[in-house]
């Protein structure tokens, strides 16, 4: 019988796996979630440190042009591999999925197929030098904000697959083009890697409830907008062929290869990253450990509970608490926050506690 325990254990020892080269660990994932807030560092960062041997703040972007990986929206925006990107492209004729899936205007068509011979004549270009090239002025953005329009239609043509994230200057994208081979027209062929990408999800969010499982294979939209109409033959493909148990009035799906890997969950504390796959399903979060864990950086101060950039505290196998951390004068300052007012008594945990720290310092070069 599969109980709670075994699957906070499959969703930790499966997700936590040992420590590997940057380029192991990204080939086994496929896919790290991306955000810009730094808090003491950016989440995907904050993901791989878990993951990767002396991995370090940044080592990411700055190995990035020798990991054959690209930026890319897969469940949400990240870094995936070329592998991975392969199976989503190329797209359909809609715009980013923060905008909208309607067809390209022919006006923004044209534009497009300028600025993509622009592009192509240069190899890589800086959004700044194609806005002085065009002057493309300022058009009102996803968020009713206004915004460079020349921004908007390179992360346009981005998601299309006309152009490739180079590289960063600075944070900012460096863009080249990019072109990928024709789809599969066949209904078995898109079908097969339909169930490549949902295998993807599965290792990478697993063990998850049906509820999860059908959320996330349908924001699979974002990676295949051309094959949202199929996704719902995905998701009952996907429940046929996965592992399946029913606990507490619950359907639980996971990879059926986890079933003869079940493993030990090591005395470790680990502060995970509000985006990291052991956390990043807030409705598991809550069937698993008990609690609600909010992801509170764009809540208004007065309101937090638990913090800008609350990370959730892993001891054993148990969520067990949060931990705000910060760089101040160049020294780490921490602030935690438990689920049973105060912090376990064992002097394991202490010890623990004290590592992990040590560990993040080494992580940031403190």
């Amino acid at each position: 019988m599969i109980t709670l325990v075994d699957l906070r254990r499959l969703a930790i020892t499966q997700s936590l796996f040992s420590p590997t080269a940057l380029k192991a660990a990204l080939d086994r994932v496929g896919f790290v979630q991306a955000d810009p807030i730094r808090a003491p560092a950016r989440a995907q960062d904050l993901t791989l440190r878990h993951r990767v041997k002396n991995y370090r703040a940044g080592d990411l972007e700055r190995r990035y042009t020798k990991l054959d990986i690209e930026e890319d929206f897969f469940v949400t925006y990240g870094f995936v591999t070329r592998s991975l990107q392969g199976l989503m492209h190329p797209r359909s004729d809609t715009n980013v999925p923060a905008d909208n899936a309607l067809p390209w205007p022919a006006e923004r068509k044209k534009k497009a197929q300028t600025l993509l011979r622009f592009i192509r004549e240069r190899g890589e270009v800086h959004p700044r030098e194609v806005d002085q090239h065009f002057s493309h002025g300022k058009v009102r953005n996803y968020w009713g904000g206004t915004s460079n329009a020349t921004t908007q239609l390179l992360d346009a043509m981005h998601y299309r697959g006309l152009l490739r994230v180079a590289r960063r200057e600075g944070g900012i994208k460096i863009y080249a083009p990019q072109q990928h081979e024709p789809g599969p027209k066949d209904p078995t062929q898109r079908s097969m890697r339909l169930d490549r990408l949902v295998d993807v999800v599965a290792r990478l969010y697993s063990p998850l409830p049906g509820k999860s499982l059908n959320y996330f294979i349908r924001r699979l939209r974002f990676a295949v907008p051309q094959w949202t109409g199929e996704l719902s033959s995905a998701v009952a493909r996907a429940k046929q062929r996965l592992s399946h148990a029913r606990i507490e009035g619950v359907d639980w799906y996971w990879p059926s290869e986890w079933d003869q890997e079940m493993k030990s969950v090591p005395e470790i504390v680990r502060f995970l990253a509000p985006f990291d796959p052991v956390v990043r399903d807030r409705d598991r979060f809550e069937l698993l450990w008990n609690w609600v864990y909010r992801f509170e950086a764009y809540t208004p101060a007065a309101k937090r509970k638990l913090g800008y950039y609350a990370l959730p505290i892993l001891w054993r196998d148990r969520v067990i608490g949060w931990g705000n951390l910060a760089v101040k004068d160049g020294r780490l300052v921490a602030d935690f926050g438990y689920i049973k007012s105060q912090a376990p008594r064992e002097r394991a945990f202490q010890h623990e506690l004290e590592s992990e720290l040590d560990r993040v310092c080494s992580f940031l070069s403190l």
